[in-house]
């Protein structure tokens, strides 16, 4: 049991490192990828070569990073047969297929139009460069959707039925999969951050083409057009982030309750702004959950509910099975424990049908299949004994999530704060602090893009699949060993990727801080 729990843990380790590579260079090509499809609009609309100087300088920087969230994202997807083959094999159906037309639409969609934008500048028209620009920003935004999509399903399993002579599940309606109401906040929560990302981007490398007081011209013009892009990207993503917490206070409570630490519910919720966890506290327990908090009165209802005087239950409330109706009275729920006796009975039945089948009694197996149906609901909690199995790490998912929060508010200052530089006080964009806040804010925004990840992820464990697949049930027949090798090895080529990204990124930029961006387009 240990050794299965020790690959369990590896296995969630090297699935973790993979991903949060990926998502380093993901946003950026998501939203470079449309800044540079504006700067190119400007240029084929004025027909200043001054703008297409630009556009090929942010477009270099672009396909420098597309290369590498490739690599990862390739390495990302074959984990999926190699660490979490029990988990393919059980949903393979319905996970494969939006991760089949993201490669085969999209992916070579984006293949096709990028080769266009790099090597077509001489070869075609302005206009069918323009265009196959924009159909690579395009691409890109598709490449998301459905991989978003695949995501989502696992945080929302819907439009599916469970096959017992199979004994995985199977698609049933392709259309409740792609248009799942968790994937499509998902899908324009990540699109907005990741053009926000890549508007503090641009914001960095203009700030440090104007400390270094090369190319100005072409530094004032990319950070405004990234100011006005991150300002809009930073509305959207709130706006989506809150049609987010919808969807989680609905589908997945119990993540809700560990990005606010929040043990028992109550109307009214309020949302903590600032806190600080009680490291003490411990599921049943009577110690207050927080040593220190600063709260936004009713927030969390409206939040989760858009009804200020709404319930929104807490870790406890939802493992005793306890809510409170709109008229004020206590009411029952189904509790964590009926929830794992149902797993368990859903898991034995499907067993019995197994046997019965080989037996050839259909009228055992037609009962078995009665049960298994009625309790498929919560399958994945037959794997558990105790009902704290099922809680997510809290601490955890309480400060990512606000990490999260005060980066973006922080983010949305600096856009309006430019915008305000750019066109009230240019006088400004001289001043070296201002050049030292736009470079700075580079990490500030990696942070706030994989805290939101750390969120989404973390905060839905332990489970693979919600309700019906914990991570235990997932994993491969592999050892821990192997497990181990292959994380180390991840590490190390990821590392050298990103520094390699790194290197070649600060040298191209380097380069135009010291030579005319015109002269060297």
């Amino acid at each position: 049991m240990n050794d299965l729990l020790a690959t369990v843990d590896w296995s969630r380790a090297q699935f973790a490192l993979t991903a949060m590579y990926h998502w380093l260079f993901v946003p950026l090509t998501i939203g470079l990828s449309v800044i540079v499809a504006i700067m190119e609009s400007i240029y084929v609309r004025t027909g200043d070569a001054k703008w297409k100087g630009i556009t090929k300088f942010w477009m270099t920087l672009f396909g420098i990073n597309f290369a590498c969230g490739v690599a990862t994202g390739i390495i990302l997807e074959f984990e999926f047969g190699t660490n979490w083959s029990n988990y393919s094999w059980f949903v393979g159906d319905i996970f494969g297929a939006p991760l089949a037309i993201e490669g085969i639409v999209a992916f070579f969609m984006e293949a096709t139009f990028v080769a266009v934008m790099f090597f077509g500048w001489e070869k075609v028209s302005r206009r069918f460069h323009l265009a196959a620009t924009w159909l690579t920003a395009a691409g890109v935004s598709l490449s998301a959707l459905w991989i978003l999509v695949a995501n989502a399903w696992m945080q929302n399993p819907v439009g599916m039925i469970f096959d017992p002579d199979q004994m995985r599940n199977v698609m049933d309606n392709f259309t409740q999969v792609a248009f799942n109401s968790v994937a499509m906040n998902k899908f324009f929560h990540a699109v907005f951050s990741g053009w926000v990302l890549a508007a503090v981007f641009v914001i960095g490398v203009s700030s440090w083409l104007l400390w270094r007081k090369r190319n100005v011209d072409t530094a004032r013009k990319s950070l405004k057009i990234a100011s006005w892009f991150g300002l809009i990207g930073i509305v959207m993503t709130i706006w989506t982030g809150d049609g987010s917490a919808v969807e989680v206070a609905r589908v997945q409570p119990m993540k809700l309750a560990a990005m606010e630490g929040l043990y028992d519910g109550a109307k009214g919720q309020s949302l903590v702004g600032i806190g600080i966890l009680n490291p003490d506290k411990k599921l049943g327990d009577k110690l207050d959950p927080m040593l220190f908090e600063i709260a936004i009165p009713k927030g969390l209802s409206i939040l989760a509910n858009h009804d200020a005087d709404s319930f929104v239950p807490g870790i406890n409330d939802l493992i005793e099975g306890r809510a409170i109706n709109e008229a004020g009275d206590t009411v029952s729920t189904v509790s964590y424990a009926e929830r794992i006796a149902a797993g368990k009975r859903a898991q034995e039945a499907l067993r019995a049908y197994g046997e019965a089948r080989k037996a050839g009694d259909t009228a055992a197996m037609q009962r078995a299949k009665d049960i298994v149906m009625a309790n498929f609901k919560y399958f994945g909690y037959g794997y558990f004994d105790r009902a704290d199995e099922a809680v997510p790490p809290v601490a955890l998912t309480f400060y990512s999530f606000r990490v999260m929060v005060m980066a973006g508010g922080y983010l949305m200052l600096l856009f309006i704060l430019l915008l305000f530089i750019c066109y009230r006080r240019t006088a400004v964009l001289e001043k070296a602090w201002l050049h030292w806040a736009g470079i700075i804010s580079i990490p500030v925004v990696w942070i706030c893009s994989q805290a939101g990840w750390v969120v989404a992820e973390v905060g839905r464990q332990p489970w693979v699949i919600q309700d019906l697949m914990p991570t235990r049930a997932a994993i491969s027949d592999v050892t821990t060993g192997s497990v181990q090798l292959t994380f180390w090895i991840f590490a190390i080529l990821f590392t050298m990727l990103l520094a390699a990204e790194i290197s070649i990124m600060l040298r191209y930029i380097s380069r135009a801080s010291k030579k005319d961006i015109q002269q060297t387009h």
